[in-house]
């Protein structure tokens, strides 16, 4: 059996906080096999926030600027700072993995290899390190998971009891609508968020929605009203915490596929997911965290120009513009309220309501 690696260094540059919440699982995994190492992550803000505090995670690095080339220069000093005995990296462009791979380290440059149309992203990583050697199936988890402080634990608890009011016996779960996006094409209608506010406002359960950039407003609190509690803008680490105290009480978070909601499954809520221009078979939150606690929803899944396994190169992607309609993306106009609402039900329907005080 091999000595465990001493020196460790991760890289996810792809940008996205959702694609570093899927990578979690091997995060975790890697400190687990290799314990006592230094294990060092290179991303971006502000997902690299979630690592902050992680007891896996010995040091979190950043690109130092956001212009051309400054991935790679990041690569370069964590390469010159201290020389890794093992990289693995989910980054490919740039030349990236052929530096990574001339420091001499141990690699596993390419977390993508041939990947199955249905196989969740997630799980690639892992199937890939297992494969290499580099994991044990004792070290892999089953989803991935922020760790959060106690101190930001009572955060969370304090920020939704200011919010909603200690639960009567009867009371229904809170639900939180999770209506921005980062790319237009991710983004369900607003009308359709406010249908469907309304008719959970009905049903009795207390609503929030975190609070976005002005040039969303459209989609937010502001075209909610008093119905919706808004959460405090806090961080991406406030928002785990909050989502957390949502999780405590049966909870569950609707939104589409973006880094607020992996976020959310991560810090232990239930979810329902909006997908449209991304494939739920690879992209989705249940096959990490099991149908009991996530539904993912997936709008025109025989749209002919969706590409499970290279998502960036569909015609709508980067604009917005859909090849089926004029009036914007299909895909997310075909997931109906009532399938989402459906799922609310479901997923609240066997989660009992716990207040803080329950654990006194």
């Amino acid at each position: 059996m091999r000595e465990p690696y001493r020196e460790i260094l991760v890289v996810d540059l792809l940008g996205g906080i959702g694609d570093l919440v899927m990578l979690l699982p091997a995060v975790h995994g890697l400190a687990l096999r290799n314990p006592g190492a230094s294990l060092r992550v290179l991303t971006h803000e502000p997902g690299a926030a979630l690592l902050r505090g992680d007891p896996a995670v010995t040091r979190v690095l950043t690109p130092r600027h956001g212009g051309a080339g400054a991935e790679r220069e990041a690569v370069a000093e964590a390469l010159a700072a201290r020389r890794p005995d093992l990289v693995v990296t989910t980054t490919r462009y740039d030349g990236i993995p052929e530096l990574l791979a001339a420091s001499g380290a141990r690699c596993v440059t390419d977390l993508w290899r041939r990947p199955p149309p249905d196989e969740p992203v997630g799980e690639r990583y892992l199937r890939i390190l297992l494969a290499e050697g580099l994991l044990r199936p004792e070290d892999v988890l089953a989803r991935p998971v922020v760790r959060l402080t106690p101190a930001e634990i009572a955060y969370g608890e304090s920020v939704l009891a200011r919010r909603i009011p200690p639960p009567a016996g009867t009371a229904r779960p809170p639900v939180v609508l999770v209506t921005d996006a980062g790319m237009a094409v991710k983004r369900w209608p607003a009308g359709r968020w406010r249908e469907l506010a309304a008719l959970l406002a009905r049903r009795g359960h207390p609503l929030l929605t975190p609070d976005a950039p002005p040039k969303r407003a459209d989609a937010t609190h502001a075209a909610f009203g008093p119905q919706v509690a808004v959460l405090p803008r806090c961080g991406l680490r406030g928002l785990a915490a909050c989502f957390a105290a949502v999780a405590r009480r049966g909870g569950v978070v609707v939104g589409g596929d973006t880094g607020p909601l992996r976020v959310a499954a991560a810090a232990g809520a239930a979810t329902v997911g909006l997908f449209g221009p991304t494939w739920a078979r690879r992209y989705g939150i249940g096959a990490s965290t099991g149908p009991e606690h996530a539904v993912d929803l997936q709008g025109q899944p025989g749209c002919p120009h969706r590409r499970p396994t290279a998502i960036t190169e569909q015609p709508c992607w980067w604009t917005a513009e859909c090849p089926l309609s004029p009036a914007g993306a299909a895909c997310m106009t075909d997931i109906g309220v009532s399938s989402v609402a459906r799922a609310v039900t479901r997923l609240c329907a066997d989660s009992p309501v716990r207040h803080p005080a329950d654990d006194a």
